[in-house]
Protein backbone atom coordinates (compact mmCIF):
# COMPACT_ATOMS: atom_id res chain seq x y z
CA UNK A 1 0.00 0.00 0.00
CA UNK A 2 1.07 3.77 -0.47
CA UNK A 3 2.42 5.46 2.01
CA UNK A 4 0.07 8.67 2.71
CA UNK A 5 0.94 12.21 2.63
CA UNK A 6 1.95 12.56 6.50
CA UNK A 7 3.79 9.45 6.63
CA UNK A 8 6.59 9.91 3.48
CA UNK A 9 10.13 11.20 4.55
CA UNK A 10 11.59 14.69 3.25
CA UNK A 11 13.65 16.75 3.30
CA UNK A 12 13.49 20.38 1.74
CA UNK A 13 16.09 22.96 1.74
CA UNK A 14 14.98 26.63 2.35
CA UNK A 15 17.95 28.38 1.81
CA UNK A 16 21.50 28.25 2.53
CA UNK A 17 24.34 30.77 2.67
CA UNK A 18 27.89 31.15 2.30
CA UNK A 19 29.71 33.71 4.72
CA UNK A 20 26.04 35.27 4.86
CA UNK A 21 25.64 34.88 0.80
CA UNK A 22 22.82 33.81 -0.36
CA UNK A 23 23.95 30.73 -2.65
CA UNK A 24 22.31 29.08 -6.17
CA UNK A 25 21.41 25.53 -5.55
CA UNK A 26 19.37 22.90 -7.06
CA UNK A 27 18.21 19.31 -5.94
CA UNK A 28 19.40 16.53 -8.05
CA UNK A 29 17.81 13.22 -7.14
CA UNK A 30 19.15 13.41 -3.32
CA UNK A 31 21.64 15.46 -4.14
CA UNK A 32 21.79 18.93 -3.40
CA UNK A 33 24.34 20.88 -6.17
CA UNK A 34 25.54 24.01 -5.26
CA UNK A 35 27.14 27.07 -7.25
CA UNK A 36 29.32 28.81 -5.11
CA UNK A 37 30.52 32.44 -5.99
CA UNK A 38 33.86 32.09 -3.96
CA UNK A 39 36.07 28.94 -4.02
CA UNK A 40 36.63 26.64 -1.02
CA UNK A 41 40.43 26.59 -1.62
CA UNK A 42 42.85 24.32 0.64
CA UNK A 43 43.39 26.10 3.84
CA UNK A 44 40.44 28.69 3.74
CA UNK A 45 37.63 29.06 6.21
CA UNK A 46 33.87 29.17 5.10
CA UNK A 47 31.01 29.45 6.82
CA UNK A 48 27.46 27.69 5.55
CA UNK A 49 24.08 28.30 7.46
CA UNK A 50 21.11 25.95 5.85
CA UNK A 51 17.24 26.35 6.85
CA UNK A 52 15.69 23.18 5.48
CA UNK A 53 12.00 21.78 6.36
CA UNK A 54 11.99 18.06 7.06
CA UNK A 55 9.17 15.33 7.67
CA UNK A 56 9.75 12.24 9.55
CA UNK A 57 8.41 9.21 7.90
CA UNK A 58 7.43 6.01 9.04
CA UNK A 59 9.92 3.98 9.64
CA UNK A 60 10.85 1.37 6.64
CA UNK A 61 14.28 1.80 6.29
CA UNK A 62 16.86 3.11 8.42
CA UNK A 63 14.63 6.06 9.62
CA UNK A 64 12.00 6.93 10.65
CA UNK A 65 9.11 7.36 13.38
CA UNK A 66 6.97 4.26 14.92
CA UNK A 67 9.46 1.12 14.09
CA UNK A 68 7.41 -2.00 14.23
CA UNK A 69 8.57 -2.56 17.72
CA UNK A 70 6.74 0.72 18.79
CA UNK A 71 10.24 3.27 19.36
CA UNK A 72 8.84 6.72 18.80
CA UNK A 73 11.73 8.13 16.73
CA UNK A 74 14.86 6.33 15.42
CA UNK A 75 16.66 9.31 13.55
CA UNK A 76 19.08 8.42 11.33
CA UNK A 77 19.80 9.70 7.58
CA UNK A 78 17.33 13.53 9.31
CA UNK A 79 19.94 16.20 7.80
CA UNK A 80 21.36 17.21 4.80
CA UNK A 81 24.89 15.75 5.05
CA UNK A 82 28.07 16.76 2.94
CA UNK A 83 29.61 14.62 0.36
CA UNK A 84 33.01 13.69 0.79
CA UNK A 85 35.73 15.58 -1.58
CA UNK A 86 39.27 13.41 -1.72
CA UNK A 87 41.77 13.06 -3.60
CA UNK A 88 39.62 11.29 -6.56
CA UNK A 89 37.53 14.73 -6.47
CA UNK A 90 34.07 14.55 -5.26
CA UNK A 91 31.88 11.44 -3.80
CA UNK A 92 28.46 12.85 -4.76
CA UNK A 93 26.57 9.26 -4.87
CA UNK A 94 22.61 9.43 -5.04
CA UNK A 95 21.71 7.77 -1.91
CA UNK A 96 19.72 4.26 -2.48
CA UNK A 97 19.41 2.95 1.11
CA UNK A 98 23.21 1.22 0.65
CA UNK A 99 26.64 3.17 1.85
CA UNK A 100 27.78 5.61 2.81
CA UNK A 101 31.21 8.20 3.15
CA UNK A 102 31.26 10.87 4.98
CA UNK A 103 33.25 13.75 6.28
CA UNK A 104 34.93 13.95 9.43
CA UNK A 105 33.66 16.71 11.73
CA UNK A 106 32.83 18.14 15.36
CA UNK A 107 29.26 17.77 15.87
CA UNK A 108 27.20 20.53 18.22
CA UNK A 109 23.47 19.05 18.62
CA UNK A 110 20.62 20.31 20.24
CA UNK A 111 16.99 18.50 20.23
CA UNK A 112 13.98 19.69 22.22
CA UNK A 113 11.35 17.75 22.78
CA UNK A 114 8.95 16.30 25.16
CA UNK A 115 10.26 16.24 28.96
CA UNK A 116 8.94 12.69 29.13
CA UNK A 117 10.99 11.20 26.23
CA UNK A 118 14.76 9.36 26.64
CA UNK A 119 17.24 10.57 23.82
CA UNK A 120 20.03 8.24 22.91
CA UNK A 121 22.61 9.75 20.53
CA UNK A 122 26.24 10.09 18.76
CA UNK A 123 28.50 11.69 21.37
CA UNK A 124 28.11 13.31 25.09
CA UNK A 125 25.20 14.82 26.43
CA UNK A 126 26.56 18.45 28.00
CA UNK A 127 24.32 18.70 31.36
CA UNK A 128 23.26 15.28 32.23
CA UNK A 129 22.60 16.30 35.84
CA UNK A 130 19.74 18.54 34.31
CA UNK A 131 18.59 16.31 32.04
CA UNK A 132 18.58 13.02 33.93
CA UNK A 133 16.95 10.22 32.74
CA UNK A 134 19.76 7.51 33.51
CA UNK A 135 22.40 10.36 32.31
CA UNK A 136 23.27 10.86 35.91
CA UNK A 137 22.87 9.12 39.34
CA UNK A 138 20.18 11.99 40.46
CA UNK A 139 17.03 12.38 39.37
CA UNK A 140 15.76 15.36 37.26
CA UNK A 141 12.60 16.48 38.01
CA UNK A 142 10.33 17.92 35.12
CA UNK A 143 7.02 18.97 34.61
CA UNK A 144 4.58 16.83 32.60
CA UNK A 145 4.24 18.59 28.71
CA UNK A 146 7.16 20.75 29.56
CA UNK A 147 10.07 20.70 27.41
CA UNK A 148 13.13 19.90 27.37
CA UNK A 149 16.56 20.25 25.53
CA UNK A 150 18.73 17.57 24.83
CA UNK A 151 22.45 19.13 24.28
CA UNK A 152 24.93 16.52 22.55
CA UNK A 153 28.42 17.33 21.12
CA UNK A 154 30.50 14.62 19.52
CA UNK A 155 34.05 15.07 18.63
CA UNK A 156 35.52 14.31 15.25
CA UNK A 157 32.80 11.63 13.88
CA UNK A 158 31.32 11.31 10.16
CA UNK A 159 28.08 11.23 11.18
CA UNK A 160 25.43 11.54 14.02
CA UNK A 161 22.19 9.70 14.68
CA UNK A 162 19.97 9.43 17.74
CA UNK A 163 16.33 7.53 18.87
CA UNK A 164 13.82 8.80 21.56
CA UNK A 165 11.17 6.98 23.16
CA UNK A 166 9.22 7.84 26.45
CA UNK A 167 9.49 4.41 27.30
CA UNK A 168 13.25 3.45 27.26
CA UNK A 169 15.22 1.95 30.14
CA UNK A 170 18.39 3.67 30.24
CA UNK A 171 21.28 1.52 31.96
CA UNK A 172 25.09 2.33 32.09
CA UNK A 173 27.80 -0.38 32.33
CA UNK A 174 31.73 0.44 32.41
CA UNK A 175 34.29 -1.47 30.63
CA UNK A 176 37.01 0.48 32.03
CA UNK A 177 37.36 3.63 33.59
CA UNK A 178 37.66 5.39 29.99
CA UNK A 179 34.61 3.76 28.26
CA UNK A 180 31.19 3.44 29.07
CA UNK A 181 28.26 1.33 27.48
CA UNK A 182 25.42 2.89 27.39
CA UNK A 183 21.68 0.90 26.61
CA UNK A 184 18.39 1.94 25.99
CA UNK A 185 15.81 -0.47 25.35
CA UNK A 186 11.72 -1.00 26.16
CA UNK A 187 10.56 -3.70 27.49
CA UNK A 188 12.85 -6.72 28.52
CA UNK A 189 10.64 -9.48 29.52
CA UNK A 190 12.76 -12.30 28.29
CA UNK A 191 15.82 -10.74 30.04
CA UNK A 192 18.07 -10.26 26.73
CA UNK A 193 18.81 -6.71 27.80
CA UNK A 194 19.99 -7.08 30.72
CA UNK A 195 22.43 -10.21 29.70
CA UNK A 196 23.22 -8.63 26.70
CA UNK A 197 25.06 -6.41 29.12
CA UNK A 198 27.84 -8.29 30.22
CA UNK A 199 28.58 -9.54 26.50
CA UNK A 200 29.02 -5.75 25.08
CA UNK A 201 31.80 -4.88 27.85
CA UNK A 202 33.84 -8.62 26.55
CA UNK A 203 33.11 -7.34 22.98
CA UNK A 204 34.81 -4.28 23.33
CA UNK A 205 37.70 -5.68 26.14
CA UNK A 206 38.32 -7.88 23.08
CA UNK A 207 38.11 -5.66 20.25
CA UNK A 208 40.56 -3.05 22.71
CA UNK A 209 43.08 -5.94 22.87
CA UNK A 210 43.12 -7.16 19.63
CA UNK A 211 42.42 -4.08 17.08
CA UNK A 212 43.27 -0.87 18.66
CA UNK A 213 41.94 1.04 21.72
CA UNK A 214 38.61 2.29 20.80
CA UNK A 215 38.74 5.92 21.73
CA UNK A 216 35.65 7.94 22.65
CA UNK A 217 34.54 7.76 25.91
CA UNK A 218 30.77 6.15 25.80
CA UNK A 219 29.28 3.80 23.26
CA UNK A 220 25.40 3.33 23.00
CA UNK A 221 23.75 0.07 22.02
CA UNK A 222 20.21 1.54 21.23
CA UNK A 223 16.37 -0.60 20.76
CA UNK A 224 15.26 1.35 17.21
CA UNK A 225 15.68 0.81 13.62
CA UNK A 226 14.73 -1.38 11.66
CA UNK A 227 17.12 -4.37 12.06
CA UNK A 228 21.18 -3.17 12.75
CA UNK A 229 22.98 -0.10 11.73
CA UNK A 230 26.20 1.80 13.07
CA UNK A 231 26.99 4.87 13.02
CA UNK A 232 29.09 7.05 14.91
CA UNK A 233 29.72 5.79 18.87
CA UNK A 234 26.20 4.23 18.08
CA UNK A 235 23.97 1.61 17.20
CA UNK A 236 20.25 0.88 16.21
CA UNK A 237 19.36 -2.42 16.55
CA UNK A 238 15.75 -4.21 17.07
CA UNK A 239 15.05 -6.47 19.97
CA UNK A 240 12.60 -9.05 18.64
CA UNK A 241 15.48 -11.75 18.77
CA UNK A 242 17.32 -14.36 21.08
CA UNK A 243 19.86 -13.89 22.74
CA UNK A 244 22.36 -15.29 20.81
CA UNK A 245 21.26 -13.29 17.58
CA UNK A 246 20.85 -10.19 20.23
CA UNK A 247 24.48 -10.90 20.95
CA UNK A 248 25.87 -11.45 17.61
CA UNK A 249 23.92 -8.41 16.07
CA UNK A 250 25.37 -5.98 19.16
CA UNK A 251 29.00 -7.26 18.16
CA UNK A 252 28.54 -7.04 14.04
CA UNK A 253 27.39 -3.31 14.88
CA UNK A 254 29.92 -2.56 17.54
CA UNK A 255 33.02 -3.55 15.83
CA UNK A 256 31.78 -1.30 12.90
CA UNK A 257 32.85 1.25 15.30
CA UNK A 258 36.38 0.20 13.95
CA UNK A 259 35.77 -0.41 10.72
CA UNK A 260 34.18 2.59 9.25
CA UNK A 261 33.24 4.64 11.94
CA UNK A 262 37.43 5.64 12.93
CA UNK A 263 38.48 3.92 9.56
CA UNK A 264 36.12 5.71 7.36
CA UNK A 265 36.87 3.98 3.95
CA UNK A 266 34.67 4.78 1.17
CA UNK A 267 31.81 2.30 1.61
CA UNK A 268 30.45 2.75 -2.01
CA UNK A 269 33.41 1.69 -3.16
CA UNK A 270 35.09 -0.57 -1.14
CA UNK A 271 32.05 -1.90 0.84
CA UNK A 272 34.20 -5.19 1.55
CA UNK A 273 37.02 -3.04 3.57
CA UNK A 274 34.15 -2.25 6.26
CA UNK A 275 31.88 -4.98 5.87
CA UNK A 276 33.98 -7.86 5.30
CA UNK A 277 36.52 -6.43 7.93
CA UNK A 278 33.71 -6.36 10.53
CA UNK A 279 32.09 -10.12 9.34
CA UNK A 280 35.71 -11.37 10.30
CA UNK A 281 36.20 -9.76 13.38
CA UNK A 282 32.68 -10.22 14.40
CA UNK A 283 33.06 -14.07 13.98
CA UNK A 284 36.70 -13.97 16.01
CA UNK A 285 35.07 -12.40 18.58
CA UNK A 286 31.51 -14.35 18.54
CA UNK A 287 33.87 -17.24 19.33
CA UNK A 288 34.89 -16.21 22.02
CA UNK A 289 31.97 -14.90 23.45
CA UNK A 290 29.86 -17.68 22.50
CA UNK A 291 32.54 -20.77 22.30
CA UNK A 292 31.45 -23.68 19.28
CA UNK A 293 32.91 -26.34 17.80
CA UNK A 294 32.03 -25.29 14.60
CA UNK A 295 35.16 -23.19 12.92
CA UNK A 296 33.55 -19.81 13.28
CA UNK A 297 34.69 -18.53 9.44
CA UNK A 298 33.07 -22.13 8.40
CA UNK A 299 29.88 -20.08 7.06
CA UNK A 300 31.31 -17.48 5.31
CA UNK A 301 33.65 -19.82 3.03
CA UNK A 302 30.23 -21.86 2.55
CA UNK A 303 28.73 -18.80 0.94
CA UNK A 304 31.26 -17.41 -0.87
CA UNK A 305 31.71 -20.96 -2.74
CA UNK A 306 28.11 -20.92 -3.23
CA UNK A 307 28.24 -17.69 -4.77
CA UNK A 308 30.52 -18.56 -7.13
CA UNK A 309 28.99 -21.60 -8.52
CA UNK A 310 25.44 -19.73 -8.22
CA UNK A 311 27.46 -17.44 -11.79
CA UNK A 312 26.06 -14.20 -9.85
CA UNK A 313 29.82 -13.22 -8.51
CA UNK A 314 30.89 -9.58 -9.57
CA UNK A 315 34.43 -8.36 -8.62
CA UNK A 316 34.93 -6.60 -5.23
CA UNK A 317 36.09 -3.29 -7.53
CA UNK A 318 32.17 -3.49 -8.43
CA UNK A 319 30.67 0.42 -6.53
CA UNK A 320 28.35 -0.95 -3.92
CA UNK A 321 25.28 1.01 -5.86
CA UNK A 322 25.75 -0.90 -9.10
CA UNK A 323 25.69 -4.98 -8.36
CA UNK A 324 23.64 -6.57 -10.57
CA UNK A 325 22.06 -8.79 -7.68
CA UNK A 326 21.46 -7.83 -3.89
CA UNK A 327 22.83 -11.14 -3.18
CA UNK A 328 26.10 -10.80 -4.98
CA UNK A 329 26.77 -7.53 -3.13
CA UNK A 330 25.67 -9.00 0.05
CA UNK A 331 28.31 -11.89 -0.07
CA UNK A 332 30.83 -10.40 -1.67
CA UNK A 333 31.11 -7.35 0.89
CA UNK A 334 30.60 -9.48 3.43
CA UNK A 335 31.96 -13.09 2.97
CA UNK A 336 34.46 -12.07 -0.08
CA UNK A 337 35.40 -9.36 2.15
CA UNK A 338 36.09 -11.28 5.56
CA UNK A 339 38.04 -14.33 3.11
CA UNK A 340 40.25 -11.36 2.39
CA UNK A 341 41.41 -11.32 5.63
CA UNK A 342 41.18 -14.55 7.25
CA UNK A 343 43.14 -15.56 3.81
CA UNK A 344 45.45 -12.85 4.26
CA UNK A 345 46.26 -14.25 7.69
CA UNK A 346 47.14 -17.56 5.96
CA UNK A 347 49.57 -16.06 3.52
CA UNK A 348 52.15 -13.82 5.30
CA UNK A 349 50.93 -15.89 9.06
CA UNK A 350 49.18 -14.84 11.80
CA UNK A 351 51.54 -13.02 13.80
CA UNK A 352 52.37 -10.47 11.19
CA UNK A 353 48.98 -10.05 10.48
CA UNK A 354 48.02 -9.50 13.92
CA UNK A 355 50.42 -6.70 14.05
CA UNK A 356 49.14 -5.34 10.89
CA UNK A 357 45.90 -5.27 12.06
CA UNK A 358 46.90 -2.98 15.03
CA UNK A 359 49.09 -0.81 12.66
CA UNK A 360 46.20 -0.43 10.27
CA UNK A 361 44.19 1.21 13.03
CA UNK A 362 46.72 3.05 14.73
CA UNK A 363 47.64 5.10 11.76
CA UNK A 364 44.75 5.23 9.46
CA UNK A 365 42.62 6.12 12.15
CA UNK A 366 39.94 9.55 11.60
CA UNK A 367 41.43 9.11 7.99
CA UNK A 368 40.06 7.84 4.96
CA UNK A 369 42.44 4.76 3.76
CA UNK A 370 41.42 2.75 0.53
CA UNK A 371 42.56 -0.94 -0.13
CA UNK A 372 46.44 0.23 -1.15
CA UNK A 373 46.80 1.96 2.12
CA UNK A 374 46.01 -1.28 4.20
CA UNK A 375 48.18 -3.54 1.30
CA UNK A 376 51.31 -1.36 2.35
CA UNK A 377 50.48 -1.39 5.69
CA UNK A 378 50.78 -5.45 5.76
CA UNK A 379 53.59 -5.42 3.32
CA UNK A 380 55.71 -3.65 5.99
CA UNK A 381 54.55 -5.65 8.54
CA UNK A 382 55.20 -8.86 6.36
CA UNK A 383 58.04 -8.36 4.08
CA UNK A 384 56.54 -9.87 1.39
CA UNK A 385 54.84 -8.38 -1.85
CA UNK A 386 50.82 -8.12 -1.93
CA UNK A 387 50.28 -6.79 -5.12
CA UNK A 388 49.38 -10.29 -6.81
CA UNK A 389 46.66 -10.98 -4.07
CA UNK A 390 44.89 -7.58 -4.51
CA UNK A 391 44.52 -7.63 -7.53
CA UNK A 392 42.96 -11.31 -7.94
CA UNK A 393 40.85 -11.58 -4.61
CA UNK A 394 39.85 -7.78 -5.05
CA UNK A 395 40.26 -7.01 -8.47
CA UNK A 396 38.53 -10.11 -10.58
CA UNK A 397 36.21 -13.29 -10.22
CA UNK A 398 39.21 -15.52 -10.60
CA UNK A 399 39.01 -18.73 -7.84
CA UNK A 400 41.91 -20.63 -6.18
CA UNK A 401 41.65 -24.55 -6.90
CA UNK A 402 44.61 -26.78 -6.20
CA UNK A 403 45.07 -30.81 -5.82
CA UNK A 404 47.43 -33.18 -4.65
CA UNK A 405 49.10 -36.74 -5.11
CA UNK A 406 51.57 -38.89 -4.27
CA UNK A 407 53.21 -39.91 -7.62
CA UNK A 408 55.44 -42.77 -6.45
CA UNK A 409 58.88 -43.14 -5.18
CA UNK A 410 62.31 -41.40 -6.28
CA UNK A 411 65.08 -43.82 -5.02
CA UNK A 412 62.97 -44.64 -1.46
CA UNK A 413 61.41 -41.25 -1.10
CA UNK A 414 57.69 -40.45 -2.03
CA UNK A 415 56.76 -38.17 -4.75
CA UNK A 416 54.50 -35.42 -4.01
CA UNK A 417 52.62 -33.63 -7.03
CA UNK A 418 50.26 -30.69 -6.40
CA UNK A 419 48.34 -29.35 -9.26
CA UNK A 420 46.96 -26.10 -9.77
CA UNK A 421 43.95 -25.92 -10.98
CA UNK A 422 42.54 -22.89 -10.06
CA UNK A 423 43.64 -19.21 -11.60
CA UNK A 424 44.57 -17.45 -8.55
CA UNK A 425 48.27 -18.48 -7.53
CA UNK A 426 48.62 -19.19 -4.09
CA UNK A 427 51.68 -20.10 -1.28
CA UNK A 428 51.03 -23.43 0.22
CA UNK A 429 51.21 -24.66 3.21
CA UNK A 430 51.66 -29.04 3.07
CA UNK A 431 51.21 -31.54 6.25
CA UNK A 432 52.30 -35.42 5.06
CA UNK A 433 51.36 -37.49 7.93
CA UNK A 434 53.17 -40.90 8.59
CA UNK A 435 51.23 -43.84 9.68
CA UNK A 436 53.39 -44.65 12.87
CA UNK A 437 51.85 -41.11 13.33
CA UNK A 438 54.47 -38.64 12.96
CA UNK A 439 53.88 -35.73 10.56
CA UNK A 440 56.11 -33.21 8.85
CA UNK A 441 54.60 -29.71 7.29
CA UNK A 442 56.37 -28.36 3.90
CA UNK A 443 55.97 -24.63 2.87
CA UNK A 444 56.26 -23.56 -1.16
CA UNK A 445 56.27 -19.61 -1.12
CA UNK A 446 55.10 -18.14 -4.35
CA UNK A 447 57.37 -16.50 -6.33
CA UNK A 448 55.35 -13.11 -6.93
CA UNK A 449 55.70 -12.69 -3.12
CA UNK A 450 59.64 -12.45 -2.53
CA UNK A 451 59.99 -13.89 0.26
CA UNK A 452 57.58 -16.19 2.89
CA UNK A 453 55.91 -16.35 5.55
CA UNK A 454 57.25 -17.06 9.28
CA UNK A 455 54.60 -19.07 10.76
CA UNK A 456 55.64 -22.88 12.05
CA UNK A 457 58.67 -25.24 12.03
CA UNK A 458 57.97 -26.13 8.26
CA UNK A 459 60.25 -27.04 5.71
CA UNK A 460 60.49 -24.40 3.37
CA UNK A 461 60.74 -25.39 -0.10
CA UNK A 462 62.29 -23.13 -3.34
CA UNK A 463 59.26 -20.83 -4.89
CA UNK A 464 56.47 -21.67 -6.89
CA UNK A 465 56.44 -20.11 -9.91
CA UNK A 466 52.92 -18.51 -10.76
CA UNK A 467 53.02 -19.81 -14.48
CA UNK A 468 54.15 -23.49 -13.75
CA UNK A 469 50.37 -25.60 -13.30
CA UNK A 470 52.57 -27.98 -11.22
CA UNK A 471 54.42 -28.44 -8.57
CA UNK A 472 56.77 -31.45 -7.22
CA UNK A 473 58.83 -32.83 -4.41
CA UNK A 474 60.18 -35.16 -2.44
CA UNK A 475 59.92 -36.12 0.99
CA UNK A 476 62.19 -38.64 3.20
CA UNK A 477 60.18 -41.68 3.04
CA UNK A 478 58.49 -43.83 1.00
CA UNK A 479 54.96 -43.52 -0.14
CA UNK A 480 53.94 -47.01 1.94
CA UNK A 481 54.53 -45.03 4.82
CA UNK A 482 52.74 -42.20 3.99
CA UNK A 483 48.65 -42.13 5.88
CA UNK A 484 48.00 -38.53 4.36
CA UNK A 485 49.01 -35.66 2.58
CA UNK A 486 47.27 -32.57 3.09
CA UNK A 487 47.24 -29.01 1.68
CA UNK A 488 46.31 -26.14 3.96
CA UNK A 489 45.21 -27.81 6.87
CA UNK A 490 43.62 -24.22 8.55
CA UNK A 491 41.09 -23.99 5.73
CA UNK A 492 41.86 -20.49 5.47
CA UNK A 493 43.02 -20.84 1.81
CA UNK A 494 39.46 -20.14 -0.17
CA UNK A 495 39.95 -23.42 -2.32
CA UNK A 496 36.78 -23.87 -3.85
CA UNK A 497 37.30 -27.91 -4.66
CA UNK A 498 37.94 -29.11 -1.24
CA UNK A 499 37.74 -32.65 -2.62
CA UNK A 500 41.13 -32.76 -4.16
CA UNK A 501 43.30 -31.02 -1.04
CA UNK A 502 43.92 -34.47 0.53
CA UNK A 503 45.54 -37.13 -0.32
CA UNK A 504 44.46 -40.74 -1.07
CA UNK A 505 42.52 -39.13 -3.76
CA UNK A 506 43.34 -40.71 -7.40
CA UNK A 507 45.14 -37.09 -9.31
CA UNK A 508 44.80 -37.51 -12.69
CA UNK A 509 48.33 -37.18 -14.32
CA UNK A 510 48.32 -34.09 -16.72
CA UNK A 511 50.96 -33.78 -19.80
CA UNK A 512 52.02 -30.50 -18.70
CA UNK A 513 55.36 -29.05 -17.11
CA UNK A 514 55.78 -29.29 -13.93
CA UNK A 515 58.77 -27.02 -11.45
CA UNK A 516 60.49 -29.60 -9.62
CA UNK A 517 60.56 -28.28 -6.17
CA UNK A 518 63.97 -28.18 -3.53
CA UNK A 519 64.47 -27.04 0.24
CA UNK A 520 65.67 -23.80 0.46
Amino acid sequence: AALKLDEIGYQKVRSLRQNGKPVRYHVEDTILEVDLPTPVLPGSRHVFDMEFDAQVPLQIRRTGRMNKEGIDYSMAQWYPKMSEYDYEGWHANPYIAREFYGVWGDYDVKITLDASYVVAATGYLQDPEKIGHGYSPKKAAHKPGSMLTWHFKAPNVHDFVWAADPDYTHDIAKVDDNLELHFFYQHDSLGNWKQLQSYAVDCFKLMNEKYGRYPYKQYSIIQGGDGGMEYPMATLVTSGRSLGALVSVMVHESVHSWFQMLLGNNESKYGWMDEGFTNYAQSEIMAKLMPSPLDPHVRTYAAYRDLVRSGLEEPLTTHADHFETNRAYSIAAYSKGAIFLHQLSYIIGKEAFDVGMKRYFNEWKYKHPNPNDFKRIMEKVSGLELDWYLENWIGTTKTIDYGVGVAGDDNGRARIVISKKGTIPMPLDIRVTYKDGGEQWYYIPLDLMRGEKKERDAIVLSDWGWTYPEYAFTVNRPSGDIRSVEIDPSRRMADLDLSNNRYPAPAQEKALPVLEGAEK
